[in-house]
């Protein structure tokens, strides 16, 4: 029997960093995927040995959700930083300190030259919220992808600011059509966390 020969690709290369243009993606909208697009991409991006990072704003770092079995078990880097949703810590004092601290952290990663894509799961909700200024997020993000042209970045959350669409590469909405909580169902796991 014949051995079937593997299909190359454009993008498989040795120099696929000095030859990539780094997309600032965001997905934003008020339907459930946001961040389970955002970790499908990450998932593809481990799997061609590119170096990924998750850092997810508001989901507690007490807790334990799905991805984070997964993800550790594909070896990519995860960093939940939150206190829980605004809804409840009911401390916006707090919730700005910790978006501070995570956007710290964020920055840190993109300067360090160590990654080909970042996601910056939530980071659009405390945009939204104003608990972060979001020019100079943008100023920052523009910054370190002129330094780094093959950087992909990915946001996530509802309520994109218009400045932040219009620096992004790609903008995905989500729209809700119908969802489960609407008929009493709550949150699974394996499906929401």
């Amino acid at each position: 029997m014949a051995e079937t020969k593997e299909k190359r690709y454009k993008w498989r290369r040795e120099d696929y960093r000095e030859n990539t243009k780094g997309l600032l993606m965001v997905n934003t909208g008020d339907g459930k995927g946001k961040t389970t697009a955002a970790l499908g991409v990450l998932v593809r991006a481990a799997g061609r040995g590119m170096h990924c990072c998750l850092i997810q704003f508001m989901k507690a770092k007490t807790d334990r959700y799905g991805e984070h079995e997964s993800l550790d078990k594909l070896g990519i880097e995860v960093h939940t930083m939150g206190d829980g949703f605004t809804w409840d810590t009911n401390d916006k004092t707090q919730d700005i300190r910790t978006s501070e601290e995570t956007w710290d952290l964020c920055v840190q990663k993109m300067r360090s030259e160590e990654y080909d894509l970042l996601v910056f799961d939530e980071l659009v909700y405390v945009l939204d919220y104003k608990f972060l200024d979001v020019n100079a997020v943008i100023a920052e993000i523009k910054a370190v992808r002129e330094k780094q042209p093959h950087l992909h970045i990915i946001a996530t959350g509802r309520n994109a600011p218009p400045e932040l669409i219009e620096a992004a590469d790609l903008v995905t909405e989500m729209k809700e059509i119908k969802h489960p909580f609407q008929a009493g169902i709550y949150a699974q796991q394996g499906i929401e966390f």
